[in-house]
């Protein structure tokens, strides 16, 4: 059996009340299988979290996927398993734990289906190790910045330097948890310099770096020796990719927006899958990237995103999906 790509990070319950919006719900998040269990006052929870919805990503893509996470076993987090289960994610040991009550996130949605976030949540991962053969490590969002959890990854993507593996890293800023962007940023840099792959979204720019281009910032991250390829996602207008020898720009494909609810994650999923299908991960570490495979991987990000776009919640494609929309 092929070991799976590890993806650490939180899994949540997003709660969004009836009506507020065009349906589903997010921290980047939401989910569209196993979604609508309603509250007391007729809100709907869908399960989340964006590391969470990218393992859900990776494996309807069809790659092995473990996810380390962190959540209870009273309603919400029943609701997780089931989703996370149902969809062939594996779940290190130690991540559903009695003793920890599951974490969530209240959504707004505004009149366009873009979501607001208030959190509630505790992030402390269980151990955290490397299935020997694993072509990538992948995290990002909340995880890399919330204590205690955020130092113990900074220390496990240390230690992963001399490893026959591929490092992703997808920031997802939260400006709600962590409104600083100055400390914030700083935090990122640390955690790029053990990343092979960093991506972005022009809003994380914005917060992060404001008044520097996407070129800027990616330029400035590529100054670190291990990271090889930034990209950054830019909404409708598609997402550009940039390594050291090339740089490509691709455009979104015309379609019909219900939401972008966990457009990101799914973009982040088939950046990855599109990477292992070319055998650039594991300990290659994107040697061989050259710009016609950078314009492939981000290509076929950029239109599983659009699936994405045009359902309800964070409701990621398949590989069947995503042939049979786009060929």
């Amino acid at each position: 059996m092929t070991a799976p790509v590890l993806v650490i990070g939180e899994a949540l319950v997003d709660i969004v009340s009836s009506g507020t919006g065009n349906g589903g719900a997010g921290s980047g998040s939401g989910a569209g299988s196993g979604s609508g269990r309603n509250g007391k006052n007729g809100s709907k929870a869908t399960p989340g979290g964006s590391p969470a919805n990218v393992a859900v990503g990776l494996a309807r893509l069809g790659l092995p996927t473990e996810l380390v996470t962190r959540f209870g076993t009273d309603p919400y987090g029943d609701q997780l398993g089931a989703h996370l289960f149902g969809n062939g994610v594996q779940l290190s040991p130690g991540s559903v734990d009695p003793s920890f009550r599951t974490s969530t996130a209240t959504a707004t949605l505004d009149a366009a289906g873009v979501a607001s976030y208030q959190f509630d949540i505790t992030w402390e991962p269980p151990k955290l190790s490397l299935r020997r053969g694993s072509p990538a490590v992948h995290t990002g969002s909340i995880a890399t910045v919330l204590e205690p959890g955020a130092a113990a990854i900074r220390t496990f993507l240390a230690s992963l330097a001399d490893q026959p593996v591929t490092v992703t890293l997808d920031p997802n800023a939260r400006p709600t948890i962590t409104p600083d962007p100055v400390s914030t940023w700083a935090a990122v840099r640390e955690l790029a310099a053990s990343a092979d792959l960093v991506k972005l979204s022009d809003e994380d720019c914005e917060f992060l770096r404001p008044g520097l281009s996407p070129d800027d910032i990616a330029a400035e991250l590529l100054t670190v020796e291990r990271t090889k390829c930034v990209v950054i996602t830019r909404g409708g207008e598609g997402a550009i990719g940039v390594s050291r020898d090339a740089r490509v720009e691709v455009t979104a494909p015309a379609i019909k927006v219900i939401d972008t609810v966990g457009a990101g994650d799914s973009f982040m999923s088939a950046l990855i899958a599109g990477l292992q299908a070319r055998g650039l991960l594991g300990a290659v570490r994107l040697a061989g990237l050259d710009e016609q495979a950078l314009r492939d991987v981000v290509d076929y990000a950029v239109k599983a995103a659009a699936i994405t776009c045009t359902r309800h919640g964070a409701d990621p494609p398949t590989a069947a999906e995503h042939t049979a929309t786009w060929g």
